[in-house]
């Protein structure tokens, strides 16, 4: 009998939600994603004291301001980790783009394409590494150019189906819909412990983008994102990639069985296309509080993982 993550793996890509080497090694995603939470745990610890070094090293030797000297290692580290994961991987890298970025449309193109050239000068592809950039509209509309360019990008930190929308419209290769957020904030909000698997907010949010995509030929891919169970995975088996944390994948290597296909590219429900203005865009998420204060959580989240990543970065320096 197959583990319920070969099962998984039959019919959804599996993404490794980390940088642990050893991990990675263990389970053998097909893609890795990273983010600057994981690039500070992953410099704290032995795998990537040389990477460190390095970074360290590199970053004295260049004609720098301070500031931006801190800033430039802490870029370099995220390229570097992301390229030890390119050698384990089959499949693809996601590295993010600053989230002070978040709401700076050139500045997003501007480092997507630093981060290109990083890789490409260490002899990686833009096809094996996607740019990871925040939901927002001006990370839309990054996106929309970047694409254009030939650089592929994961918008992340998506909890309305108009911010998927959106995505689609901007040609985005792929898109990271959040489900264990939009469940722990529905929890919170209505006072419950826990939903069934079928009344799950997380899960159905994620369904329905799914379901507008296959019905309207959208080609970007969705890649269900931040569980919080095994339940929550393999209610969204079929989906066209799901991105789950280590001890999740561990879990599902251990169980033996049958996992059921929920999700599949041939069945979905006639769904209209809807076509999405900035105007239209914004109202949307005003009118979702849900969405508006987990994607500014998370972005603030993400800013405060790269400040300790930084003031590390500021001691090693010192």
């Amino acid at each position: 009998m197959i583990t319920k993550l070969s099962a998984l793996s039959a019919m959804t890509t599996i993404v490794s939600d980390t940088a642990d080497i050893a991990s990675v090694r263990r389970i053998r995603p097909t893609d890795c994603t990273t983010n600057p939470s994981i690039v500070f745990k992953a410099v704290s610890i032995p795998e990537f004291e040389e990477t460190f070094q390095e970074a360290i090293a590199w970053g004295e030797g260049q004609n720098f301001s301070e500031e931006y000297r801190v800033r430039a290692i802490a870029d370099r580290l995220a390229v570097s980790i992301g390229a030890a994961l390119v050698e384990i991987v089959p499949g693809r890298v996601s590295t993010e783009v600053d989230a002070d970025f978040s709401f700076d449309v050139h500045g997003s193109i501007a480092r997507a394409e630093s981060i290109i050239a990083d890789y490409e000068r260490r002899n990686i592809p833009r096809e094996r590494i996607l740019v990871k950039l925040a939901a927002t509209w001006e990370g839309v509309q990054a996106t929309k150019i970047l694409q254009q360019k030939g650089i592929d990008c994961n918008l992340t930190l998506i909890f309305n189906k108009v911010q998927a929308i959106a995505c689609a419209d901007a040609g985005a290769f792929l898109i990271s819909p959040f489900v264990g957020r939009i469940t722990d904030w529905c929890q919170k909000l209505n006072g419950v412990s826990s939903y069934p698997i079928e009344q799950d907010p997380g899960v159905i949010s994620v369904r329905e983008i799914y379901n507008y995509y296959k019905a309207n030929n959208v080609k970007t891919v969705v890649m269900g994102a931040s569980f919080r169970s095994q339940s929550q995975v393999e209610a969204l088996a079929g989906c066209d990639c799901l991105t789950v944390a280590p001890e999740i994948l561990e879990g599902l290597k251990s169980n033996f069985g049958p996992v059921k296909r929920i999700l599949s590219p041939d069945k979905f429900q006639p769904e209209a296309a809807i076509e999405i203005n900035e105007a239209g865009f914004r109202w949307e998420m005003n009118q979702d509080a849900m969405a508006t204060e987990l994607l500014a959580s998370g972005i603030r989240g993400f800013a405060a993982d790269l400040i300790r990543l930084h003031d590390l970065i500021r001691k090693k320096l010192a």
